[in-house]
């Protein structure tokens, strides 16, 4: 689901990039909270995925709000690095006033991170997909956490654009009438 995410997001920013806009790219596993915080309740619990993994206030610290600026922004691409589950000391850096975010990741239509996006494209996918795209561990965790989204965010009627994606090499426009 997040490389999902990812890769639609890269291929946004590159479009972007080609028409000659300033892109920063960054993506919520850059903001987890530490692994001993994400897996308090255990590794399975749907709700701790969807309220516990991302660091919220970091986001908005070192991203949305720096961004939402008028001038002179300065802003932090990642704050943790999953992998080693350390901070990513990732360099504060600037700006250019026409820059324009591309933010990689599932729940950005949460109540927490509403107004910090202009744009939201909600990618939307059945749960047999997700199961194709997900370790089988994985699965009931992220399936958990996607229902949930999916009922209190009601991203599909929230969204500026939503992308059917049963298979990301095809996706698919839905339109709102």
């Amino acid at each position: 689901m997040d490389a999902d995410t990812a890769w639609y997001a890269g291929h946004l920013a590159d479009a972007l990039r080609a028409a000659a806009r300033p892109v920063l790219t960054a993506g919520w596993t850059g903001f987890w909270r530490p692994r001993s915080l994400r897996l308090e309740h255990g590794r399975d619990d749907p709700d701790a995925f969807h309220d516990g993994w991302l660091d919220v206030a970091g986001l908005w610290r070192e991203v949305l709000g720096p961004l939402g600026a008028g001038t002179g922004r300065r802003w932090v691409p990642s704050l943790h690095d999953p992998a080693t589950d350390r901070a990513s000391r990732a360099p504060r850096e600037a700006v250019p006033d026409d820059a324009v975010l591309v933010f990689a990741g599932p729940f950005l239509l949460r109540e927490d991170l509403r107004g910090g996006f202009d744009a939201v494209v909600h990618l939307s996918t059945s749960d047999a997909a997700v199961r194709r795209r997900v370790a089988a561990d994985d699965a009931e965790r992220v399936l958990g956490g996607w229902h949930r989204y999916l009922a209190e965010s009601e991203p599909a009627g929230r969204a500026d654009a939503v992308l059917r994606c049963e298979d990301p090499r095809h996706p698919a426009e839905l339109v709102r009438g």
